[in-house]
């Protein structure tokens, strides 16, 4: 067969591989929290079962290797994202029948597992099909359309989604119709990326990446120096956020008698799709540039400090339940920013406890310990809500964070990893 020659249309391809990615994962994990609640889920309901979700993302290096060995990265991913479309097409298909709650999640299920491939495949052909140079090069063009998906599924979408709830005054319609759209635009960027990704020549075996076998991949990984620590902070880092996430649409959802501050769901699409995305982009660039120029360890601390102290606005927001747009906004933009800020660090720390042989696997499980570290704590997030009350909830948020910083006091690392250097090939 004809094999194209690295780097060919990088500028092409890399922008649609990448929104694509973005856009199952958001409605997946973001999304499905406000259409359930739409459509009258209980809070308890919504965090138990939408953190199932993650699951996929937790154990995906279980079958990472199955992407190596069979097939092309470029016809896993393209398979994948039919799936995913068919996937979206079946939710909007079914949400007006009488046991849509389960029949969704089902659907929302395929979608996740499906998702979770199309990122292993995804990955690997960015790695196959640029040089390291470029790879370098193109990782800020990745993740840009990777958070514009983010702005069209969690903000236009659900914006979409609230303008019908208004001109049909029917939630349930209003939702069927914005899944089988969400459907349609999967499958313009499969069709897109059919077009757009170039055929590129996968080497026959990558013994760098495989010591000495599937089970060895995992051993070396739980050998490495500091283990235990190293998991556990990576378990803990998000344990507020983690709850927060589940909870914050549902919160601004909810009427005023419920503790909630009775937003539209016009309205929570715009703040959190629109300006948090944007927030969450700028805090992310902004935290990887300082890393780069002064290294991990000096930012490590404020950088957890970004990521957590914002969540008590939540919780001031809930005890006061102003509906100030400002506050509110406020409060979003802040949250955000410090997210994305603080996310920078604990996305460098993963990368270098991937550090050495199997790194490309090594990240896949670093990576599944992290949504671990969101799916269970997100699971109790609804009852322990309902138990707590909204104002209760959010100071409980604040406390969570408190291990993180316990065991950041025992980590090592180097001090200036992920500072670069002129001879830097990373």
């Amino acid at each position: 067969m004809n094999v194209a020659p690295k780097d060919k249309n990088a500028w092409l391809w890399i922008p649609f591989l990448y929104f694509t990615q973005g856009i199952p994962y958001i409605l997946v994990v973001t999304v499905s929290v406000i259409m359930y609640k739409r459509l009258g889920i209980g809070n308890a309901e919504i965090g138990l079962y939408t953190s199932w979700l993650y699951l996929p993302w937790v154990i995906k290096p279980l079958w990472s290797p199955l992407v190596d060995i069979n097939g092309t990265k470029r016809k896993w991913f393209l398979a994948m994202q039919l799936i995913i479309s068919l996937a979206f097409l079946g939710i909007g298909l079914f949400l007006p029948s009488n046991s849509f709650f389960i029949i969704t999640l089902a659907f929302f299920w395929m979608a996740a597992f499906a998702s979770a491939t199309n990122d292993i495949a995804s990955d690997g052909y960015y790695m196959i099909g640029l040089t390291q140079k470029k790879q370098s090069f193109f990782i800020g063009l990745r993740s840009t359309f990777y958070r514009l998906a983010m702005v069209t599924g969690q903000g236009l979408l659900v914006i979409f989604a609230g303008f019908l709830e208004n001109k049909y005054g029917d939630n349930t319609k209003a939702w069927s119709i914005t899944m089988i759209c969400a459907a349609v635009l999967m499958i313009a960027l499969t069709i897109s990326n059919f077009f757009t990704a170039p055929k590129f020549e996968e080497p026959a075996s990558r013994s760098d990446e495989k010591p000495a076998g599937f089970f060895e991949v995992f051993a070396t990984f739980f050998r490495k120096h500091q283990i235990g620590v190293a998991l556990l902070f990576i378990l803990t880092y998000r344990l507020g956020e983690s709850q927060l996430v589940k909870m914050a649409s549902p919160f601004l959802l909810d009427g005023l008698e419920m503790g909630g501050l009775a937003y539209s769901t016009e309205a929570v699409g715009t703040i959190y799709g629109t300006v948090g995305v944007i927030m969450l982009s700028l805090g992310g660039i902004l935290g990887g540039i300082l890393i780069s120029r002064d290294g991990l360890k000096k930012w490590m601390l404020p950088m957890l400090l970004a990521l957590n102290l914002p969540n008590a606005l939540y919780a001031l927001l809930a005890v006061t339940q102003t509906t100030s747009i400002y506050a509110v906004v406020g409060t979003v933009i802040i949250e955000q920013f410090g997210y994305g800020f603080g996310f920078a660090a604990f996305m460098m720390y993963l990368i270098y406890v991937a550090e050495g042989a199997s790194k490309t696997s090594h990240y896949a499980i670093a990576t599944g310990f992290m949504a671990l570290g969101m799916m269970l704590p997100g699971m109790l997030s609804g009852y322990i809500q309902e138990w707590l009350g909204y104002d209760g909830f959010f100071i409980w948020v604040v406390i969570a964070a408190l291990p993180a910083f316990i065991v950041l006091r025992y980590l090592k690392y180097p001090a200036d990893y992920g500072k670069k250097t002129t001879d830097s090939n990373d």
